[in-house]
């Protein structure tokens, strides 16, 4: 087990960690989480010891590995992805030639008894067992099961890392670390280089992964899926619940509540004793008993209220002007790169109102066709926008459109006109900058910052098509969700190009599926979709050979079969959502029933003072007002998709 021992630091004059203590053990999956600036990348670079300590130990068990990914590198190796790739087996290169060099000196000996022939007998088994660990004698087996995994082809493996973006360089630098196979894997938000289907795969890999997990994520379905313990990072300490993320939350709400009703108690305490210091302070008899209640106040472990940063992204795309009915079409549209033909022959139309995820593996065309639609990329065949069609556009490297040069506040004053001029500032706060960092300039902001500072800008014109490219890369999990309320109450039409589940499910009524210079239109969501053909996963679809038939008809069933087989189907989905709908709406009214009961009774002040000595009563009484709020949110969200299945 990995060691973390009253550890402190200070980064930027700042106490990030105050005598911070936990163990990680051999086979644990952790989840680092908290608010962006509580350290959770420092924690990582400590671990890693690209940091050095302002106090404490980290205790690293001899012969131990670490393997560490930070959230950007930079590789310029002009190496095949394959030869690049190999660099992983340093260690098991190393062992070998070690193997090979005891042999030759065991095999010269004839001292079979003696201590030295045994101690190099010994050394040489121990070689040999890490060697076996590592993978020595599977090691271009696992080569290509890694990067075929991440979403490298065949064909890629001969190709110069050169060739490809940065993205890309970053998965060969995830095969890298995944091949070392250390004990200790730290990950920092390793999926926003990944697409849906790489993510699964190393979703998979990560929970059979034999050695230990530390990794930063901001996926809440990744995070589930891997973790199955989460280190909370808060107020220079941790918290460790031994829970995946979404248990965490729920039991977190609840630790808040427990330490609220705490410091209450401890507040009222602390009023009694310094009223009592108060009044007989001056008194020659109660001098005893003052003093022993000063010594009391200076010894009391006053107890801090952790709480829930809230103060996340808060805003609302303006109303999208007037639009033709058709808002973008293209007919038998071609894009090549050289001989790399990425969209063929392609029909595609986007009708008002309509929000529209691009989906599959990077490289098959989403970014380019969303390029063609922004005007950044010529084509061949027919393209064209719709009447009075004003778009906005958020690019996936939007942060390099950014002048460094400029600050924050000046980066939007200078774009923005009439009345929004007097906005800004309010603009910029609902984006988390206010004060001296308003004053900042973009250079030295982080990419976090950057993607916040870039959609704040979106808010400045009023659009009625948004076409967004990776939007998520660099937000928080709460911020993802504003972004996702916000999105989901626009008006216009949307186009979104997202590898993350959690944030597609529900947003869009229509998924466009990326696929070998070829698109498919799926007319539900991303969950609907995997929900439907009990599977859990891309590449489980591709297997079982369903890919592509996912939207095209069987050709033998007739068109008026067809129609029947669809309303078979469509009335049967209407029913299910309709008893779901029934059973919140029960669950819905009794929760209120019981609200309205708790608020009577705190209404009657005789009942309130009794109340107010019961934390369990406070803490019922707040868990029940979220699970309400839950509820109404997905009444909500299921109504609209009744609503919308009726029209179908």
């Amino acid at each position: 087990m990995f060691l973390v021992q009253n550890i402190s630091i200070l980064f930027s004059g700042k106490l990030l960690f105050d005598q911070v203590s936990f163990l990680i053990n051999s086979n644990d999956k952790i989840g680092l989480v908290g608010a962006n600036g509580t350290g959770k990348s420092t924690l990582l670079k400590l671990l890693a010891g690209e940091l050095e300590l302002d106090g404490g130990e980290i205790i690293i068990p001899e012969g131990k590995t670490i393997g560490y990914l930070p959230q950007e590198l930079k590789n310029d190796s002009k190496l095949s992805i394959y030869d690049e790739t190999q660099k992983a087996f340093h260690q098991i290169n190393s062992l070998e030639k070690k193997i090979e060099k005891l042999n030759q000196a065991l095999t010269s000996r004839t001292d079979y008894e003696s201590a030295e022939y045994m101690n190099l007998a010994h050394e040489l088994s121990v070689a040999t067992e890490r060697y076996q660990l590592l993978g020595g004698q599977n090691r271009d087996a696992d080569l290509e099961k890694v990067l075929l995994g991440l979403g490298f082809t065949s064909e890629d493996f001969s190709r110069s890392l050169a060739e490809f973006s940065g993205g890309w360089r970053m998965r060969v630098e995830i095969a890298k670390i995944l091949l070392q196979k250390p004990d200790l894997l730290l990950l920092d938000e390793p999926v926003n280089h990944l697409d849906i289907e790489s993510i699964e795969w190393l979703e998979q890999f990560l929970k059979n992964y034999f050695g230990a997990v530390v990794l930063v994520a901001h996926d809440r379905v990744f995070l589930d899926s891997v973790t199955s313990r989460t280190i909370e990072i808060s107020k220079k300490r941790i918290y460790d619940y031994k829970m995946s993320y979404s248990a965490y939350v729920l039991e977190r709400e609840e630790r808040m509540l427990a330490e609220k009703a705490a410091y209450i108690n401890q507040q009222k305490q602390i009023q009694d004793i310094e009223q009592f210091i108060e009044r007989f302070r001056y008194q020659a008899t109660k001098a005893k008993q003052v003093q022993s209640r000063v010594k009391m106040l200076e010894k009391m472990e006053r107890i801090e209220v952790d709480t829930i940063d809230r103060s996340s992204i808060k805003f609302r795309f303006q109303d999208a002007p007037s639009s033709g009915k058709i808002v973008a079409e293209t007919h038998k549209l071609n894009k090549r790169f050289g001989d790399n033909l990425v969209l063929k022959q392609l029909d595609f139309v986007l009708l008002k109102g309509e929000k529209i995820a691009f989906v599959g593996k990077n490289g098959m065309g989403k970014t380019t066709l969303a390029k063609i639609i922004v005007g950044e990329h010529d084509y061949e065949g027919e393209f064209k926008l719709g009447y009075n069609v004003k778009m906005g556009y958020y690019a996936q490297n939007q942060a390099e459109y950014l002048d460094l040069n400029k600050t924050v506040f000046e980066t939007i004053d200078d774009v923005a006109t009439g009345d929004l001029r007097k906005k800004v500032r309010d603009i910029l706060g609902a984006f988390l900058f206010s004060g001296e960092s308003i004053d900042k300039k973009v250079s030295v902001l982080s990419g976090g910052e950057k993607s916040r500072l870039a959609l704040a800008k979106l808010l400045l014109e009023p659009y009625n098509l948004l076409v967004l490219d990776e939007p998520t890369n660099h937000l928080d999990i709460q911020s993802k969700s504003i972004l996702k309320n916000a999105l989901m109450q626009y008006n216009g039409s949307l186009i979104i190009v997202s590898h993350d589940r959690d944030f597609l499910q529900g947003l869009t009524d229509k998924v466009i599926e990326f696929k070998k210079a070829s698109t498919k239109t799926h007319l539900r969501d991303i969950q609907q979709f995997l929900e439907k053909r009990k599977i859990e996963n891309f590449q489980q679809l591709e297997k079982l050979g369903l890919a592509d038939k996912f939207v095209e008809r069987d050709k033998s069933i007739s068109d008026n079969k067809q129609a029947y087989l669809d309303k078979k189907e469509n009335d049967k989905e209407l029913r299910k959502i309709e008893n779901k709908l029934k059973i919140i709406e029960q669950e819905i009214t009794q929760m209120e029933s019981e609200i309205e009961k708790s608020d009577n009774q705190l209404a009657d002040p005789e009942k309130y003072k009794e109340l107010i000595k019961d934390s369990s009563f406070f803490e019922s009484y707040q868990k029940l007002k979220t699970n309400l709020e839950s509820r109404l949110n997905e009444w909500e969200r299921i109504s609209l998709a009744l609503e919308e299945k009726r029209q179908n």
